[in-house]
C-alpha cells in the first residue's frame, strides 16, 4: 500500500484548541506571545464558535476534554495562515536551478558534517529499515535544512484556521484531530508541536496523520519526538516511511544516463538537459512529495553527500542566452561591486534582479533586471 505523507502540499515545499465555549482565544492568555506579530491567534467570534462545535466532535473522535483545554490554550484563529493558503505563490524554475538549490555546495558542505556526525545513528536506522542512510540525510537536508529550519507555528493554531476557513475542510480536520491524538498520547506539548503554516511538523516535516502512521519511537524514550533537537526519530521515522512504501534495499534510487548507472527507465526533466536512469526506488521517493524534480534532488543530494561528485552533463542556456556559467559570472560581477546577491549559484533571484536592474541604471543600459549579454559584457 503507498502512504502518502503529504498530498496536501501539491497546493502549499517543506511550514489546538481554544479549549471550550468558556475560553476562547479572545480571552487565554496567550502562551505564544513570543511569536511573530503575524503567527499570534486574533480574536475571531465566528471561529470560537466553531471551535466550540469541533469540541464536540472531536470529544466524539475519542480526545478528552483535558486534552482539549491543553491543546486550546493559547491557541486561536491566525489570519496569515489564510493568507499564505490563498496567495501562494507559483515559483517556476528550471530543473538546472532546483538542483542548484537543491545540491547547493553549501548543502552538500552541511550534509557530509552531519552525515559524519550522525553516523552511528543513521548506520543503526539503515540497519533496522533498510534504507541508505544517505538519502535519509539528503531528505532531511531538504525538508528542514537539517533541522535548522522545522518551522515556528503551533499546529493546532494553524491546522484549526485552516479547517475553520473551509476551503479543504475535511482534510484540515483530520489533521487536527491527529494532531490532538498525538499530544493526547504524550508524544509531544502544544508548546512544542511547532511547524509549518500548514502543519508540516519537525526534522523531516511530517503532517499529523502520516505522523500518527509512521512515526516510532527510535530512542525508546516513549515518545515519537521529530520536534526537538536530537532528530534520530524523525530520521528513523523517514527511513521507516520509505521502508513502508516499498524502498528496496540495496537498489539505486538511480543516475545519470551514461554513468553505469542501474537499469531503469529513462527521464529527462528538462528540455534539452541531463536525463536520468531512474529506479523503483525513485518512485518510492515521490511518496515523499510527488514532483521528479524532488526526487532527483534528494537522489542527487544524497550521491553528493557520499561523495559523488557534480552531474557530467549540462543544460541549455536559458531563455535569455546565458548559461549557468555566465548567471554566476554576472552574480560574481555583482558581488565584486558590492552588490548583495546571495548564493553565487547561477539561479537569479530577487536580490539579482534587483542589483542587476541598478546595474543597468548606473551603466546606462535599458533596465530590465534580467541577465544578459549586454549585462555581462558591461560587468567584465
Amino acid at each position: 500500500m503507498t502512504l502518502n505523507r503529504r498530498v496536501f502540499l501539491a497546493t502549499c515545499s517543506s511550514f489546538a484548541f481554544a479549549a471550550c465555549a468558556q475560553s476562547s482565544p479572545a480571552t487565554t492568555p496567550l502562551r505564544n506571545s513570543n511569536l511573530p506579530e503575524n503567527y499570534r491567534p486574533v480574536a475571531n467570534a465566528d471561529f470560537d464558535s466553531w471551535v466550540s462545535a469541533f469540541q464536540s466532535r472531536a470529544r466524539n473522535a475519542g480526545i478528552s476534554q483535558g486534552t482539549l483545554d491543553r491543546a486550546f490554550a493559547g491557541a486561536g484563529y491566525v489570519p496569515w495562515v489564510i493568507t499564505r493558503d490563498r496567495n501562494q505563490i507559483e515559483v517556476t524554475r528550471t530543473f538546472e536551478d532546483y538542483l542548484s538549490i537543491a545540491a547547493s555546495d553549501d548543502r552538500i558542505a552541511q550534509g557530509r558534517a552531519v552525515y559524519a556526525r550522525y553516523a552511528s545513528t543513521l548506520s543503526a536506522i539503515e540497519a533496522r529499515y533498510g534504507v541508505d542512510a544517505r538519502i535519509v540525510t539528503a531528505i532531511w537536508g531538504l525538508e528542514s535544512r537539517y533541522g535548522e529550519r522545522r518551522g515556528d507555528i503551533p499546529v493546532i493554531s494553524s491546522t484549526a484556521t485552516l479547517a475553520f476557513d473551509g476551503r479543504r475542510a475535511t482534510f484540515y480536520e483530520a489533521q487536527l484531530i491527529a494532531a490532538l491524538r498525538i499530544l493526547q498520547r504524550g508524544d509531544t506539548t502544544p508548546d512544542q508541536m511547532i511547524g509549518s503554516w500548514a502543519g508540516a511538523m519537525g526534522h523531516t516535516q511530517f503532517i499529523p496523520t502520516s505522523f500518527e502512521a509512521l512515526a516510532v519511537d527510535f530512542t525508546d524514550d516513549g515518545r515519537r519526538d521529530i520536534w526537538g533537537d536530537d532528530p534520530t526519530d524523525a530520521l528513523a521515522s523517514t527511513a521507516n516511511y520509505l521502508a513502508r512504501n516499498g524502498w528496496r534495499s540495496g537498489l539505486k534510487w538511480g543516475a545519470e544516463a551514461g554513468t553505469g548507472g542501474p537499469a531503469g527507465r529513462m527521464i529527462t526533466p528538462q528540455t534539452g538537459g541531463i536525463t536520468f536512469e531512474v529506479t523503483r526506488n525513485f518512485d518510492v521517493l515521490k511518496t515523499y512529495n510527488n514532483s521528479d524534480f524532488y526526487a532527483i534532488g534528494v537522489g542527487h543530494l544524497a550521491d553528493r553527500i557520499g561523495g559523488a561528485g557534480p552531474l557530467q552533463g549540462s543544460f541549455p542556456p536559458d531563455a535569455n542566452g546565458m548559461t549557468k556559467q555566465d548567471r554566476m559570472a554576472i552574480q560574481r560581477g555583482l558581488l565584486a561591486r558590492g552588490y548583495d546577491i546571495g548564493t553565487v549559484d547561477g539561479v537569479i533571484g530577487t536580490k539579482t534582479t534587483e542589483a542587476i536592474a541598478d546595474f543597468q541604471r548606473r551603466a546606462g543600459l535599458p533596465v530590465s533586471g534580467i541577465p544578459n549579454s549586454d549585462v555581462l559584457a558591461n560587468l567584465r
